[in-house]
């Protein structure tokens, strides 16, 4: 049996060597990190200097940095303050669920190009009708494509407005820097980039008053009630410190994903290659297969020993189109046959060709079906 081979780190990361010494280190340290005595100034020694590396990831500063229990929650925390302050909440169309299933009465949905970018002339005319909660994603998780974050905050504030952008498939891998980009509100994950499942952060610039999703203690500057996760909060920590030191390797994992495509391209010109010349981040692929469905693509490469991921799901049996490239304007055969193929720190040259020797002969047969 193949060792398995695993392409899906836009799902999950590998836990990293250094997020894992420092968990192991803090489930060794005994103490409450809201106690006085010196128990738990230990513990919360840990987590304010977690607090610090994630901050230096994500260029803003410790005190604008509250932990949660991962990016939904977090994005549901910022989402919230849209009815806490009496405004709009306005939504990319290509937004994660845990955004766009935060929708309620009065909410818009900000359509996006062909290129996957938001239609800046449509979300001008959304800001126009008040003031707003304005959610874009950093980076898309199916297509890997980059938003110009930047120009739509200047748009977002013009009008009076708060920008917050999911940044989880951003941070890590790409420079970013939360000030420089005028967010107000940015989401973290820190399985995203090698740290635990089950923590992650919400960033908030001083001139947004948080509100907190959880009540019922002091933590996390009243932000979020609940004992802090020290020994994950360590391990997001370790992990945002490797990952910005790790960023130039990204130069590399393009090289294999540029490598890949290249091949599909040659052997396979009707490959669908999503956002092939849009920016995106350097490790994401999305191929569409038009013929052959995602689901029957995901079996194939399960059946080889390869973990790839999907652009449609099933449910009771039946195959949904992406929703991102449906809204992006894809039609069935092209949105209903997407795969992604995601790589990270330790994805090496034999692994793209042991998925092109798979992917290949799939799009061999789509051509002859």
């Amino acid at each position: 049996m193949r060792t398995p081979l695993y392409l899906d780190w836009n799902a999950t990361s590998p836990l990293r060597a250094p997020a894992r010494d420092a968990m192991v280190n803090a489930l060794d340290v005994l103490g409450n990190p809201s106690s006085i005595h010196g128990f738990g100034r230990k513990a919360r020694r840990l987590v304010e200097d977690a607090r610090e590396q994630v901050a230096a990831l994500a260029g803003s500063t410790a005190a604008q940095v509250t932990f949660t229990g991962g990016g939904t929650e977090a994005n549901n925390q910022a989402l919230s303050l849209a009815a806490h302050h009496g405004r709009r909440l306005l939504l990319g169309a290509t937004e994660h669920p845990s955004v766009l299933e935060c929708i309620g009465p009065g909410a818009g949905i900000i359509p996006v190009g062909h290129d996957g970018w938001i239609d800046l002339t449509a979300l001008e005319s959304l800001l126009a009708e008040g003031p707003a909660l304005v959610s874009v994603q950093a980076v898309n998780s199916e297509t890997g494509i980059i938003q110009p974050l930047a120009e739509i905050a200047a748009l977002v504030h013009r009008h009076g407005g708060w920008l917050h952008s999911d940044a989880v498939q951003a941070v890590g891998r790409i420079p970013f820097d939360m000030a420089a980009l005028g967010l107000d509100l940015v989401t973290l994950s820190a399985h995203k980039l090698g740290g635990p499942q089950g923590v992650g952060a919400l960033l908030a610039a001083p001139s947004v008053p948080l509100a907190p999703l959880l009540r019922g203690g002091g933590q996390e500057r009243r932000m979020r009630a609940g004992t802090e996760n020290v020994a994950g909060i360590a391990g997001f920590g370790a992990a945002s410190q490797a990952a910005k030191q790790g960023l130039e390797g990204y130069a590399t994992i393009a090289n294999l994903r540029d490598r890949l495509e290249a091949a599909v391209r040659q052997a396979a010109p009707h490959v669908r290659i999503i956002g092939a010349d849009a920016q995106r981040v350097a490790n994401t692929s999305c191929l569409a297969l038009p013929g052959i469905g995602a689901n029957s693509q995901l079996m194939a490469f399960d059946l080889a020993g390869i973990a790839v991921s999907a652009g449609s799901a099933c449910s009771s049996g039946k195959v949904k189109a992406s929703p991102v490239l449906t809204a992006m304007g894809y039609g069935e055969d092209v949105a209903g046959s997407a795969i992604r193929v995601s790589l990270g720190w330790d994805s090496a040259e034999a692994d793209i060709d042991r998925f092109l020797a798979c992917y290949l002969p799939l799009a061999a047969r789509a051509v002859k079906e």
